[in-house]
């Protein structure tokens, strides 16, 4: 996977055009977040890009996180995974985990700045910890392209592109470097 387009997407509800049309292309390797105000048209714009995307990799960090509270937050970004292990393994790391998934794993929590955090319960995180075990579940997925959204901090910090969304088009298109969050308040 080189390069991903969007053509023209549309997305309606009902008889009501909730998105679009817009025209979108991301790059290999390109790390871009999605912000804008609730009800801009962003979980629209994910779910379409995800539909299109889907078959070639693309891994969707939902707004509701999913996150199992009781579990650590190793076992929480783990369960990205499951499916590439045989049952018994995933019990068996249920109990104690293997030292190469902790090894896999930890690298992602320390990109994410939440490394000391791998064996608290996720329901003992804060709101914004909660949503970085998200994305380290969602990347461990092993798809080529994550889609995300919600922290404006975090998408200044961690991505290399910033898509603003508003009335269901885009209103910004713009490196990260170049911009603050000051910059997004519009858009909220």
């Amino acid at each position: 996977m080189s390069t991903l387009v969007l053509t023209e997407a549309v997305a309606d509800y009902g008889h009501q055009r909730v998105l679009g049309p817009l025209s979108l292309t991301l790059q290999r390797g390109e790390r871009v977040a999605l912000v804008g105000k609730s009800g801009a048209g962003k979980s629209s714009l994910l779910s379409v890009m995800h539909q299109h995307w889907r078959s070639r990799g693309a891994a969707l960090m939902p707004q509701e996180l999913g996150l199992v509270p009781s579990l650590s937050v190793f076992h929480n970004v783990y369960m990205g995974a499951l499916a590439t292990h045989p049952t018994w393994y995933n019990l068996v790391t249920l109990a104690k985990p293997f030292r190469r998934d902790v090894a896999a794993i930890r690298p992602l929590l320390a990109r994410l700045s939440i490394d000391d955090k791998c064996w608290a319960m996720a329901g003992e995180l804060s709101g914004g910890q909660r949503q970085r075990v998200a994305a380290a579940r969602a990347i461990h997925q092993g798809g080529e392209v994550l889609l995300a959204m919600h922290d404006v901090e975090l998408a200044l910090r961690f991505t290399d592109r910033v898509i603003g969304i508003a009335d269901g088009g885009i209103a910004l298109d713009a490196p990260s470097v170049r911009l603050t969050a000051q910059d997004l308040l519009p858009l909220y």
